[in-house]
């Protein structure tokens, strides 16, 4: 009863980190009841590998440079087989400069321990404040979602972020 005539069940966005962004690649993929999706960071399994999305859905990547390994390339790869499947006003792939995969959460905002903080540094490329992080995060959800799932008049901005990068 308390969120009766709150919520609007005709759209419903889903979004995941790490495995659970596949899981809403997925889910998109295959069931109606999704209107939009996000996965974050996550590595795409499945055969929405092959059949694409046809609902708006982003990647929201953590910064990988310019990767050239085999295992990094094969995954960006797959996000690329889905994105190309997808129709090209209902697609985004963004990247923050500087973001790690373990620091998407709030327990990336709030790690404590500086060792693990500095072996991210030094070993994998973190170049972002983890609470930085989620703010940019934060805002590239809201604004996805707002813009797919409420039709408001919201675009991403590198400018409001500057560690928002626009994937081509």
């Amino acid at each position: 009863p308390r969120f009766a005539g709150n919520l609007d069940l005709t759209r419903g966005g889903v979004f995941g980190h790490s495995f659970n962004g596949a899981q809403a690649a997925q889910f998109c993929s295959q069931d109606a009841r999704c209107t939009a999706g996000i996965d974050i960071d996550g590595r795409p399994f499945g055969s929405v590998i092959r059949t694409g999305i046809r609902v708006p859905f982003m990647f929201l990547l953590s910064d990988h440079g310019t990767p050239d390994d085999e295992v990094s390339l094969r995954i960006l790869g797959q996000i690329q087989s889905i994105y190309d499947r997808q129709p090209a006003d209902t697609r985004l792939r963004i990247a923050i400069r500087g973001a790690h995969h373990f620091t998407f959460s709030d327990d990336g905002a709030l790690l404590k321990s500086g060792v693990f903080r500095g072996i991210l540094r030094v070993l994998a490329g973190l170049r972002i404040n983890g609470r930085r992080q989620v703010e940019v995060t934060a805002y590239a959800v809201r604004t996805f979602f707002d813009a797919h799932l409420k039709g408001a008049n919201a675009t991403l901005s590198a400018a409001a972020f500057p560690e928002i990068m626009i994937l081509r």
